[in-house]
């Protein structure tokens, strides 16, 4: 049954994450990512690494989603943003692609030739749950921290951003006083 579900999603994710590359609209690029984060959630469930899907889905295909499609939804996207900006970009992004894709497969093939792949339940003995609290309290405590600091303070600016009325500007000496009833309230 595993195998043919994994026949079933592998499809679904690729398709999903070619279709998220080559999507011209921005909100379409990003739903088509939700989709890729729930077919990674699959794969995590298919590996017995029920936390890791629950968190996938919790945190990218929820959080991190929302605080992408806040974002583009709050700038907004033009077609002139497609242009491109940099001379050789493209080449550029294709020749590292093709090497990211050949030292994957020169890995696989090197760790598969050597020893068998163990499964997630195997590496996680004491369970899931333990195995990645353990990690990320322990060795990546700093990086998660500086992460949720960051995401906070990106969510604060965007907040004022997009209570800030278009053409007005907060340092502006010349306006005009506030009217009487204003005034009380500030």
């Amino acid at each position: 049954m595993e195998q043919w579900l994994f026949w079933i999603i592998a499809p679904i994710s690729l398709g999903s994450a070619i279709a998220m590359l080559m999507a011209r609209n921005t909100v379409h690029s990003a739903m088509f990512l939700v989709v890729n984060f729930f077919t990674l959630a699959v794969f995590y469930v298919m590996q017995d690494a029920d936390f890791l899907a629950a968190v996938q889905i919790i945190v990218y295909a929820g959080a991190i989603m929302v605080l992408f499609l806040f974002v583009i939804m709050l700038l907004g996207s033009r077609e002139d943003d497609l242009v491109e900006r940099i001379k050789g970009q493209r080449p550029a992004a294709l020749g590292l692609g093709f090497a990211l894709a050949a030292v994957t497969v020169l890995t696989v093939r090197t760790s598969l030739a050597s020893t068998p792949f163990r499964g997630l339940s195997e590496a996680n003995t004491g369970g899931n749950v333990e195995a990645v609290g353990r990690v990320l309290f322990t060795k990546y405590l700093w990086p998660f921290e500086v992460t949720s600091l960051l995401l906070i303070v990106a969510a604060i600016a965007a907040i004022v951003i997009g209570r800030q009325e278009p053409g007005t500007d907060d340092d502006d000496e010349n306006d005009e006083p506030a009217p009487a009833h204003e005034r009380e309230l500030l």
